[in-house]
């Protein structure tokens, strides 16, 4: 979001709606084996513009729940806060507010940390009254969806403050345009997300995924217990940081989601090891093979019709290869389909076709191959 709000500065751009997948680079000491890297791949879609509330920020939460059901990693939750609910809630609870942004860091902390654990910290290390503590704690601590914004627009402290209304306001807006887009379901108001960046000036979310099918919702529309396996996609509205960089200090209202193709391939790879089922190194669909020397020429011919109808096949670079040899390198790749031909097959005008998963083979006549190929691989 930095650079792309540079960009913005730099090219005095004040309106643009851009996606964008290139590395970026952590500053921190990542733990690797939960699929964080130092230097990784990311996909960011931002909108910038000056727009009537809510509705960019609506889209954004619509591609992510897009993205993440396409991928079909699981369950997936897409929590959601807003920056000035959390500055509304601190000053009403008492908090100084110089110790706004300090206390904001802790409570980001819940998805990994019991709640008292989050307050010893506030408390012992951070300076804060046991009291004010335990009012933050009475807030922190729900979630919900539009029945959790009307309880706390009623609510008598935060219903004083105008910053907080302005914040729940939006909030009950964003889940009417969300019903709209059909994704409410797996939207929820959070109050324990923080997000720790302090560029963030109205909504935030963060989608995670459930490590178990139990990501269900109560009648409640409470979360109901699962555990996390982290943060796969997250963002917010950040309107104030291309004047940051901006000569002038001319704001562009800005809002984005960031998707983290790394971590969501590490899952994909923890998932399908755990289920023993093969990862695919490749997207051939059929390797051209035979169990006989001196058809390497046949083998070619044959490739070359399946690449003229479109279907991705693969012959092995040797003139005489074993078959064994190559039936195991279906089976490393993951390539589904084997199409073999020998001396039997040539004179009988068909083709041998193994599935590698089950080894059942079939005869196909060579004229119906592509169709028969197209059907097994659901191939349009």
């Amino acid at each position: 979001m930095v650079p792309f709000a540079r960009y913005l500065a730099m090219n005095k751009i004040t309106n643009i709606k851009r996606y964008h997948i290139a590395k970026v680079y952590r500053r921190d000491n990542p733990a690797m084996t939960r699929g964080r890297y130092r230097e990784f791949y990311q996909c960011d879609f931002d909108i910038a513009g000056q727009y009537d509330p809510m509705i960019p920020d609506a889209e954004c939460l619509k591609i992510v729940h897009e993205i993440l059901s396409e991928l079909q990693l699981g369950e997936f939750l897409i929590k959601v806060n807003d920056r000035r609910v959390l500055d509304g809630m601190f000053e009403v609870c008492g908090v100084p507010a110089d110790k706004f942004r300090t206390i904001c860091s802790a409570v980001d902390k819940m998805d990994k940390m019991p709640w008292e654990d989050v307050k010893n910290e506030m408390v012992s290390e951070k300076g804060l009254a046991p009291e004010t503590a335990d009012k933050i704690g009475e807030y922190v601590q729900l979630n919900g969806r539009s029945e959790l914004i009307d309880k706390l627009v009623q609510d008598a402290k935060l219903s004083q403050n105008k910053v907080a209304m302005e914040g729940l306001n939006d909030m009950k807006q964003l889940f009417v345009y969300l019903t709209l887009f059909g994704v409410e379901e797996k939207v929820l108001f959070d109050l324990s997300l923080a997000r720790g960046l302090d560029y963030y000036t109205g909504v935030i979310y963060e989608a995670v995924l459930a490590q178990s099918q139990a990501a269900t919702q109560t009648q409640h529309n409470e979360l109901s217990e699962q555990v996390s396996v982290g943060s796969v996609a997250a963002g917010g509205r950040y309107d104030g940081l291309v004047g940051m960089f901006d000569p002038k200090g001319r704001k562009v209202p800005c809002v984005g989601v960031s998707i983290g193709i790394e971590r969501i391939f590490s899952i994909m790879e923890q998932r399908l090891e755990a289920s023993d089922e093969k990862i695919r190194t490749t997207e051939t669909q059929v390797l051209v093979a035979t169990a006989q020397k001196n058809l390497l020429e046949e083998r070619m011919k044959l490739v070359a019709e399946l690449w003229k109808s479109g279907i991705k096949a693969e012959i092995t670079y040797k003139k005489n290869p074993k078959l064994l040899n190559q039936l195991q390198y279906c089976e490393e790749t993951g390539i589904p389909l084997v199409a073999i031909i020998g001396e039997q097959e040539l004179k009988d005008g068909v083709v041998k076709l193994r599935v590698v998963s089950t080894r059942e083979e079939v005869d196909v006549a060579r004229e119906n191959l592509i169709e028969e190929i197209e059907k097994r691989t659901c191939q349009p």
